[in-house]
């Protein structure tokens, strides 16, 4: 089905609220993604084929859990450049070990690993399933993967009670190793589960069509199964988990598709953000360079488009806590549903410019949407994005920008309702700007 854009929240919200349901993982993000754009048109291309020039035409092309979608429009690159906008596939998580079964007092447990930068506490007392990608074995000995989920909560990470921590409201901490492993079942004396046993029947499960054979390694994720959602008493937030940063990649996916490819387009969604970005799909990887550089065709065209070129890293804006106030510069506060944030440090841990901040100012003011900013405290340490290593490795001119958010980084965040229409409609006026 295509989709038509509309700049309203009631229009816009229910599809985002799917997506993020349908996303529990990087893997399955980037399949999503590729299911919308085979359904309005885009081609994949594979990296070990040779493209040559490329017609006029909308094309993406995936790498494990990253995605680029562009779009091509006959022009020279070299005089137009491209317009870009990145975001990241991940979020923090708890991921699950290669060796993870464990029973204790009766009770089979996962061992888990934490992912990125994750708040811990609220994992606690959730209902918690399963996601992510599988290595297999075919019949004829050929290794192939598989994405899958679960869907069923199947695992819950209780809390220890009060009253055998009587100091928990004052000062409670959390261990990763002893405190985080997920219960998943009462066992009898004596017995255990073989994991990759239950991956090989959820695959077989999921995909009755493929010869799944033996289960020979994975990367799985547990993750709230508590659907996205619009909330409040006027509607005002969306309430999801992963908002940091499937947030960003719809909205850029949706403001791509809404483009009416007049100019050279581009999307980056890479994986890996949350912890460094230095892997073979992550924003310190070879893949948005290697994609670019194969559109330019040779080195001296490759350097003119960059030059030529502009990228947006999207990615989530602190908003300014109600009962946390004094953690913000309080110059530079951003409020939900009052538009994106603009992210700037005087250090480099963001990568806007005055001159990209300029274009991004006028663009903004151009579209009737507001526009807000945002600076850390100076005496507080600044996250960074995949702003200031594209910037860097590609050599584009680049800015950060993003939505107000609360609880980042914890299992379920919050986002203004209003906010990722607002952000839509310039990211689309950026990809079509002359």
């Amino acid at each position: 089905m295509t989709l038509t854009m509309k700049y309203t929240p009631s229009d816009f919200n229910p599809g985002l609220c799917d997506f993020l349901d349908a996303s529990p993982t990087p893997y399955h993000a980037v399949a999503s993604m590729q299911t919308l754009l085979e359904d309005n048109g885009f081609t994949q291309l594979h990296e070990a084929d040779s493209w040559g020039q490329l017609d006029a035409g909308q094309y993406f092309v995936i790498r494990q859990a990253s995605i680029i979608a562009f779009t091509l429009n006959g022009q020279e690159l070299v005089s137009s450049g491209i317009r870009m906008v990145g975001a990241h596939t991940d979020s923090p998580c708890l991921k699950v070990k290669p060796k993870p079964e464990k029973v204790k007092q009766t009770l089979l447990q996962l061992g888990v690993e934490v992912y990125g930068g994750a708040l811990l506490n609220p994992w606690f007392d959730r209902d918690l399933s399963l996601a992510g990608r599988v290595s297999y074995e075919n019949a004829q000995g050929q290794i192939e993967q598989v994405i899958i989920d679960f869907k069923e909560a199947i695992a819950t990470i209780p809390s220890l009670a009060i009253h055998l921590d009587r100091e928990v409201n004052q000062n409670r901490n959390i261990n990763p190793q002893l405190h985080l492993p997920p219960i998943l079942a009462q066992v009898d004396d004596g017995d255990s589960l073989d994991f990759r046993a239950l991956l090989e029947q959820q695959c077989r499960q999921q995909y009755p069509d493929i010869n799944i054979g033996r289960v020979l390694d994975y990367e799985m994720c547990f993750y709230d199964t508590q659907k996205a959602a619009v909330i409040g008493l006027s509607a005002d937030f969306i309430s999801s988990a992963r908002l940091d940063n499937l947030l960003s990649c719809y909205i850029g996916l949706q403001a791509l598709l809404a483009a009416d490819k007049t100019r050279p387009a581009l999307l980056v969604c890479n994986d890996h953000e949350e912890v460094g970005s230095q892997s073979v799909s992550g924003a310190q990887g070879t893949f948005l360079q290697s994609v670019l550089q194969r559109l330019a065709m040779n080195t001296e065209a490759y350097q003119r488009m960059v030059e030529q070129s502009m990228m947006i890293s999207a990615d989530n804006a602190h908003a300014i806590h109600p009962n946390y106030a004094d953690r913000h510069d309080a110059e530079h506060g951003p409020l939900l549903n009052k538009g994106p944030v603009i992210k700037t440090n005087a250090n480099q841990r963001y990568a806007t410019s005055s001159q990209t901040s300029a274009i991004f100012r006028q663009l903004c003011q151009q579209h009737n949407v507001p526009v807000q900013d945002f600076v850390v405290r100076t005496d507080m340490a600044c996250g960074s994005t995949i702003g200031p290593i594209t910037s860097s490795h590609i050599g584009v001119k680049t800015i950060d920008i993003g939505l107000p958010t609360f609880a980042m980084h914890s299992i379920r965040e919050l986002a203004g309702s209003q906010d990722a229409v607002m952000l839509c409609k310039v990211l689309t006026a950026y990809f079509n700007q002359k």
